[in-house]
């Protein structure tokens, strides 16, 4: 029978559902995370004999809560923001690991069934784009280098996997504070040999409003949202190895940031389709992918008594497209010997087109477009050793070919005293390189229970669109754009030890990384006055650039543990995990006044912790607390987020076999959870207290 899953968030912690098939150890006790503790769907091709030698934990994705909320107590995993996607500007939900953060754009290479899913223009991810229901599971490999999954691993490497449910009919609704409603649906059926999945998913809420109590004005206003998303898969057999599997979604995310002229929209389309050849011979597989995006946002000025805005800027219109495919193939060399060959490619195009100098709140004096493209070619070879019964070795490398074409920037005069005249047109000349990586590493079984491990890598990342042609606006800071950032690139190593006892799992990882080229928000002057790529700032506010730095150097330990209580209160489990990360910046040049301070953004400690029961029937409780550290706003230290200890639970009530209650809360204790800090002092928080409360119904 397929797994119950539950109506909303369980904000930590992630456990057996109603209903779901349990699996059992050795002694008959229930499983239910990571590797032995949880069932990994494989969409593609079979794990990988070298994935042992890295740093990898796998979860399941057994709720209906927002899968961004899911990752988040993953050790070292991180967004730009604190807050998520109900409240947070969706060009700010870029994901990293490891503290190499400091920008919006990823920095973690998230895929799901094998298909690239950062945005093509400015390489965040659109979270309201993911139905849950619809996943069966998470791999997150922290560290570079991905070597077979291609560029932008910086940090690392987040797999979403999507899920076999079989035939049901799978409804639920919840209603929760200031007004806010969450739906979704999933629909299995088998259809010939094949399997037809279709999921959907709405949210909308009046929100609350960002700017903490004491510091509002009169504009300040509940910060409402929006947000729909559809998703259709078929997954069918050609022969007995090869599978076909083809994938549509869609979605569109409404936002406001809490006042006036503060809008944003976000929509877009993803298809994909795959073949999958996993006979014992030759293996193989094949993807084609198109993304499809657009994105509009308006800045708003507001006044310094918080009583009076006036739109300063709009992006009106940022379409863009990205392109990619992927093959890859295991030749038979041998039972202990296995080798990956393969390669890659992706272009992403887009442009922004912006109005700003506005005489009034509807009539822009200027317009501007900028844009342009980007490509990257590659191939990889990698191969794994089952040197001894205890002994695993795995290395390989990667070529990549990489240009940026077509880059421009336009500026045109739209009222008097010359409507249409051009005020600037560049054209910015094209470059191309190429990147040489690889990674190498050895996992030992030390006992049965106990592997040490090791690896070291190389990898990169190409600056996005957004990062070369697209200026932006933070209340009244302005940063530009740079048509002349590099990539970066980043070289580590890391060593670690796991335990796996069946009821007890432990990781424990040290980790040094070296981010060079770092791109980062570079704070070069101070308003008033007229600044290149960005217009007017006003007093008091800061003008930045994005530039490349020397570089970013990052150390740090990661400890998950996972335990399995079983033998003391059947379906009790608690899980844990902990990051500190010491990273520093290395600035010369206009970088040179933040030489040895903390990228921003990125907070020493992260800690997470959930205890919780669940019982064979669906009924449970569990208890969730989640510690972040203090971090910086500015790459200049000056703007400090203080930091935040918070507590969520969860209570389920199985009325029947096919109809289940819960009541959930987030933030029980309504901590204050600063999100943003202004230069004049303005603070933003996340999320308030939460009650939820919802149902579930199944039908087969």
């Amino acid at each position: 029978m397929k797994k119950w899953i539950l109506t909303l968030p369980l904000l930590a912690m992630h456990v057996p559902v109603w209903g779901q098939e349990q699996t059992g150890g050795d002694d008959d006790s229930i499983v239910i995370a990571d590797r032995r503790l949880s069932e990994i769907i494989v969409t593609g091709l079979p794990d990988s004999l070298g994935d042992k030698a890295y740093s990898s934990t796998e979860i399941p994705i057994d709720s209906a809560q927002p899968v961004e909320n899911i990752l988040r107590d993953v050790p070292g995993f991180q967004q730009f923001r604190r807050s998520d996607a109900r409240s947070a500007n969706p060009t700010s939900q870029g994901v990293t690991l490891r503290g190499l953060g400091g920008n919006a754009s990823s920095r973690a290479l998230l895929i799901l069934d094998g298909v690239p899913q950062a945005d093509p223009f400015g390489g965040w991810v659109a979270w309201p784009g993911y139905e849950a229901l619809a996943l069966k599971s998470a791999r997150i490999t922290r560290g570079g280098g991905s070597g077979a999954e291609g560029q932008g691993a910086i940090s690392g490497t987040i797999e979403l996997f999507s899920d076999n449910v079989g035939d049901l009919i799978d409804l639920g609704a919840a209603y929760g504070s200031r007004n806010s409603v969450d739906a979704d649906l999933l629909f299995g059926r088998a259809l010939g040999q094949g399997q037809l999945t279709i999921s959907a998913n709405y949210a909308r809420g009046d929100g609350f409003i960002p700017i903490i109590e004491g510091q509002r004005g009169s504009v300040d206003r509940p910060a409402e949202y929006e947000q729909a998303g559809l998703a259709v898969r078929f997954v069918a057999p050609l022969t007995d190895s090869t599978e076909l599997q083809a994938n549509v979604r869609a979605f569109t995310d409404d936002r406001e940031r809490g006042f006036a002229f503060s809008e944003n929209h976000n929509d877009g389309a993803d298809a994909s389709i795959r073949l999958v050849n996993r006979s014992s011979d030759w293996q193989w597989s094949a993807l084609g992918y198109v993304q499809i995006r657009n994105f509009d946002v308006s800045f708003g000025g507001v006044a310094d008594d918080r009583n009076s805005v006036s739109r300063v800027f709009e992006q009106y219109n940022v379409p863009s497209t990205g392109l990619g495919a992927r093959f890859e193939v295991r030749p038979p060399v041998g039972d202990a010997i296995e080798l990956r060959i393969g390669g890659d490619w992706r272009r992403t195009e887009g442009e922004t087109k912006e109005n700003f100098f506005f005489a009034d709140n509807d009539t822009p004096r200027r317009s501007r477009r900028a844009g342009g493209s980007t490509a990257t070619y590659g191939a990889f070879v990698e191969a794994s050793v089952q040197a001894s019964d205890a002994l695993v070795l795995t290395g390989g490398g990667r070529v990549d070919f990489w240009s940026i074409d077509g880059g421009f920037r336009k500026e045109v005069e739209l009222i008097n005293p010359f409507p249409g005249s051009v005020r600037s047109d560049e054209q910015f000349a094209n470059r191309s390189g190429s990147e040489f990586t690889g990674r190498g590493g050895f996992a030992y079984d030390l006992t049965d229970a106990l592997v040490l491990r090791g690896a070291a890598y190389l990898g990169w990342r190409l600056p996005t669109l957004n990062e070369l042609f697209r200026p932006f606006r933070v209340g009244a800071d302005a940063t530009a754009a740079n048509e002349l950032l590099e990539p970066e690139r980043v070289k580590g190593a890391e060593l670690g030890l796991d335990w796996d006892n069946g009821t007890v799992k432990l990781g424990i990882t040290a980790f040094y990384n070296q981010l060079d080229n770092a791109i980062a928000n570079v704070t070069l002057a101070n308003g008033p006055g007229l600044f290149p790529g960005v217009g007017f700032v006003a007093a008091g506010a800061t003008y930045s650039q994005r530039q490349n730095l020397q570089s970013i150097r990052s150390k740090g330990v990661e400890i998950d543990a996972l335990f399995d209580l079983g033998d003391l209160v059947d379906g009790l489990t608690f899980r844990a995990g902990y990051s500190y990360v010491d990273a520093e910046v290395d600035g010369v040049g206009a970088a040179a006044p933040i030489d040895g301070f903390r990228p921003a953004q990125v907070p020493r400690h992260n800690a997470s912790g959930t205890i919780g029961w669940e019982g064979t029937d669906g009924s449970g409780a569990s208890l969730s607390a989640r510690y972040i550290g203090q971090q910086f706003e500015d790459d200049v230290n000056q703007l400090s987020l203080a930091d935040a200890f918070t507590v969520d639970g969860r209570m389920t009530l199985a009325i029947s076999d096919r109809l289940l209650v819960e009541t959930r809360v987030e933030n029980l204790f309504d901590a204050r959870v600063e999100a943003a800090i202004s230069s004049n002092g303005i603070i933003e928080r996340t999320f308030p207290r939460t009650f939820w409360i919802g149902l579930r119904v199944q039908i087969e």
